[in-house]
């Protein structure tokens, strides 16, 4: 089976982000850019997938030139080939303009190896914008089956069952090839790779596209105006009755006197 996982290349999560004062952006000075968490997750599941069953993983990108990194850091646990679509046209994307980009890449990338993909992997959302769009707009562009939050991707009766996640468990969907699937965190965590396999992929060459290789220029159609901080807390009020019923009858009349009850 040739499966696609789609990457997108985000800032370090694990790092405090906060607005530029006179921006009004995120300062993004000094944070490291790395794949998306759920993108690694679904990079996991991948892998996972194609060691039980056989078959090919390969990544895909819309980026900057930094992004290789990130393509090959996804070689070093398990990709097997990665692809770049690299274009200044395509700085500020919104999600229906990055799921025609992705399908120009697609259809680019399925001429030029001269097969489909059978099954196109996102991560449910990115930790940046969190639109969690993408992967449905792209299902639809590619007129394919769609299952979202999936844990697990199992071969059954000649097509494919998916553990999709809810809150109450999750759900069992079967569903044919092509399709398009995007990842939840399943219940193990992303591998690491080894000296030899990190080594490996830093020799690695990767195809990269630009706009005019892979077809029509995309355009956003949403964008952002401005980015705000949430409000800060207000400091509670404090009650020192140490006795626990006259506590309990100050912070009743404080909260009638707020209006709250």
């Amino acid at each position: 089976m040739n499966i696609l996982l789609c990457v997108k290349q985000v800032p370090d999560d694990s790092i405090e982000i906060h607005l530029d004062n006179k921006t009004k952006k995120p300062n993004l000075n000094g944070v490291s850019l790395v794949a998306n968490a759920f993108d690694t997750y679904a990079l996991e599941l991948a892998v996972r997938f194609m060691e039980a069953n056989g078959g090919n993983v390969s990544v895909l990108t819309v980026g900057a030139e930094d992004s290789l990194n990130t393509l090959k850091n996804c070689l070093s646990v398990g990709a097997k080939e990665a692809f770049c679509v690299k274009d200044d046209l395509y700085a500020d994307l919104d999600a229906i303009s990055t799921a025609g980009v992705l399908v120009d890449a697609i259809h680019k990338i399925e001429k030029d190896k001269g097969e489909k993909f059978d099954l196109i992997l996102c991560g449910k959302e990115s930790t940046d914008e969190i639109t969690g769009q993408v992967g449905a707009i792209l299902a639809e562009k590619l007129e394919t089956s769609f299952v979202s939050s999936a844990i697990e991707i199992n071969l059954k009766d000649g097509g494919m069952e998916v553990h999709q996640e809810t809150e109450e468990g999750y759900n069992i969907v079967s569903i044919e090839s092509p399709a398009v699937v995007t990842v939840s965190k399943p219940n193990y965590d992303p591998r690491y790779p080894s000296i030899r396999t990190k080594m490996a992929s830093r020799k690695a060459i990767i195809p990269t596209y630009c706009a005019a290789e892979i077809g029509e220029v995309k355009q956003a159609k949403v964008r952002c105006i401005e980015y705000v901080q949430p409000p800060q807390k207000e400091a509670g009020i404090k009650i020192n009755e140490k006795d626990a019923s006259l506590a309990v009858s100050a912070a009743i009349e404080q909260m009638k006197k707020d209006k709250t009850i």
